[in-house]
């Protein structure tokens, strides 16, 4: 018997006496008495250590969440005095007998100056025409004896200004809003808003809806300028330039100058500079 042969059988018999002594050492010079060794039972996978620092086991952190959306800014807030607000408790009160709730407005929200007054108005315009300075956010009601119901307004701002003259063509209590394609390309968001109406994609008119309680259509002949004067849900930007162009009013405001005007009435929008 060759004396390899013999060593091999040799150390088989000593793994076989050890009843499975599978601690032992095998020599890897002979393959055989590795039989039993746990260097050879499955080895669970080697974890490859990460660039930066060790593998981490742990579940992952789910992301951050996303961070809020920017709150509208606060409210500007004015000094109103006692005697002013007095006077226009009446004026801005709650309006009852309307299709949707109008609220009093918060005088303390609104410049004072651009409350409904009584004021004087030189102007060779015919006493019923109405005269917007978007300069100055005034809308003017001319009056006989050079006299005008002057209302604040919010305008148009930079790149959306609009003047000329015009006329009411239709006026609509409660309307609904027709945003132009235009208005939808640049604000995508207002699609989830918008349903189908009788005239076409729109928003019904409502408490909510932007153009508030009135509005009134300004057309140049046979052709609408798609510019409006209209109520406002946010009675706050009185006073500003913010819209796309039309003329926005407190709401009791745009009702009672609905009340005073025509169709057919002169609306004179003066240059803004």
């Amino acid at each position: 018997m060759p004396r390899w042969f013999a060593r091999i059988a040799l150390a088989f018999i000593a793994a076989s006496a050890a009843g499975g002594a599978l601690a032992q050492t095998c020599d890897d010079r002979f393959p055989l008495t590795c039989l039993f060794s746990p260097f050879l039972q499955p080895r669970p996978p080697v974890q490859q250590e990460q660039p930066g620092g060790p593998l981490d086991l742990a579940a992952p952190e789910a992301e951050p969440a996303a961070p809020p959306e920017d709150e509208a800014l606060p409210q500007e807030q004015y000094e109103v005095a006692p005697a002013t607000r007095n006077r226009y408790a009446s004026l801005y009160a709650p309006m009852g007998g309307e299709r949707f709730p109008i609220p009093a407005v918060n005088l303390s929200s609104i410049n004072p100056q651009y409350l409904r007054q009584a004021v004087s108005f030189p102007t060779r315009e015919q006493p019923g025409t109405i005269v917007i300075d978007p300069r100055n956010h005034f809308l003017y009601l001319v009056q006989g004896g050079g006299r005008a119901i002057r209302y604040g307004v919010g305008v148009g701002r930079q790149g959306f200004e609009w003047s000329g003259s015009a006329t009411i063509h239709n006026k609509q209590e409660w309307p609904d809003w027709y945003p132009p394609k235009e208005m939808l390309q640049r604000q995508p968001e207002l699609a989830r808003q918008m349903s189908e109406l009788q005239s076409g994609i729109g928003m019904p008119g409502g408490s909510r809806n932007p153009l508030g309680a009135r509005a009134i259509y300004l057309w140049q002949g046979n052709r609408d300028t798609l510019f409006r004067i209209h109520g406002t849900v946010e009675p706050w930007t009185i006073g500003k330039s913010v819209s796309s162009g039309c003329i926005r009013m407190i709401n009791q405001d745009v009702i009672d100058l609905y009340q005073r005007t025509a169709v057919g009435t002169r609306v004179v929008v003066l240059p803004e500079h």
